[in-house]
């Protein structure tokens, strides 16, 4: 058991977590004449190894997701939502939104799509929360962070959070509130060409390509913001506004994130910096949910689809299910960590 938990930790920290690039950049800034103990200098380490192992993790991870959706077109996965039914259907499309590397305005064309298609509008919601909150990109960095237990746990909540919102949803009968043109629009069933190896290595690389031009400004200005919070905030405040003695710290990062807009990646190095400087992981992963679901961009995107009604409902919905959330790990924060 010990010699598991031993290969482990080598996964977690130095696959996953790369401590040795972290050491590698600390050496050669060194060499530069960089102290890398002083507030600039630390900043400047953070950054640069943050930003190189987020990137690679990313380009991996974009890589292998795209060549298994090479098999998954759109129409396929319409065809293959619409085979269930009930709760059943909102667990496969919110499973369904895991493996789609989307922020929140980029799953927004996709609920249309599917809207659009005749699929059940709690199950076309049930996605629309998974797929920016949660996704296989997001565990890993997660466990190259904060852990394997952090991790699981985060991405069983959000799908928890997905198919009960998507439910809620569906209970409600809100059909009426989605915008006309969406509901009376017609999806053609395009055939599928079938694709060779080689074609979907290179679907995979051009998925690489256009996601990491995506988010490389949304990963620069976020590990830009964990290394100022990580060098320059003192400990004190972050530990006052974000720490065990405001209970209003989950509340406080949840309405925090709204109007910011990135996607996971981009806010991961921010609450690696929170954490590190004593903000309760509720707060932290609060706040990183808050973003990447609930952003004021695409939350105005989301509203020429469906109606104001709806809209509130949907803000609502997530809010308190990620509040919850929050104050969940801060509860149990010392039991995983």
């Amino acid at each position: 058991m010990e010699v598991l938990h031993s290969i482990w930790q080598f996964i977690q920290n130095q696959i996953l977590g790369m401590k040795w690039l972290n050491e590698v950049i600390g050496i050669g800034l060194s060499n530069l004449g960089i102290d890398t103990t002083s507030r600039w200098g630390g900043s400047i380490q953070f950054f640069v190894y943050d930003v190189i192992k987020i990137m690679v993790l990313l380009g991996v991870l974009i890589f292998i997701i795209s060549y298994i959706q090479s098999y998954f077109p759109p129409e396929r996965t319409k065809r293959i939502l619409g085979r269930f039914h009930g709760i059943g259907a909102n667990c496969i499309a919110a499973l369904l939104g895991t493996v789609t590397p989307f922020c929140s305005c980029s799953s927004i064309p996709l609920f249309i799509g599917f809207t659009s298609a005749g699929l059940p509008l709690g199950v076309t919601f049930s996605f629309l929360i998974s797929s920016p909150m949660v996704d296989l990109g997001s565990l890993v960095l997660l466990m190259s962070i904060f852990g394997w237990k952090v991790a699981v746990i985060y991405v069983v909540l959000g799908l928890v959070i997905a198919v009960i919102g998507g439910t809620m949803i569906e209970k409600l009968h809100l059909e009426n509130e989605v915008e006309e043109f969406i509901r009376k629009g017609k999806n053609v069933d395009i055939p599928q060409d079938k694709l060779t190896i080689t074609d979907r290595l290179q679907y995979a690389w051009e998925q690489v390509v256009s996601t990491a031009k995506k988010v490389a400004p949304y990963v620069l200005v976020g590990v830009g913001i964990g290394a100022f919070i990580h060098n320059w905030i003192p400990e004190e405040f972050i530990v006052k506004v974000l720490g065990t003695g405001n209970p209003l710290g989950v509340v406080i990062a949840t309405v925090a994130g709204v109007p910011m807009y990135a996607d996971i990646f981009g806010t991961i190095p921010i609450a690696e910096a929170l954490l590190a400087k004593g903000a309760q992981l509720g707060v932290v992963l609060s706040f990183m949910m808050g973003v990447t679901t609930l952003s004021l961009p695409s939350m105005i995107m989301l509203r020429k689809a469906v109606k104001p009604k709806l809209l509130g409902i949907f803000v609502t919905v997530c809010t308190i299910g990620i509040i919850l959330v929050g104050y969940f790990f801060n509860a149990i924060q010392y039991i995983i960590i």
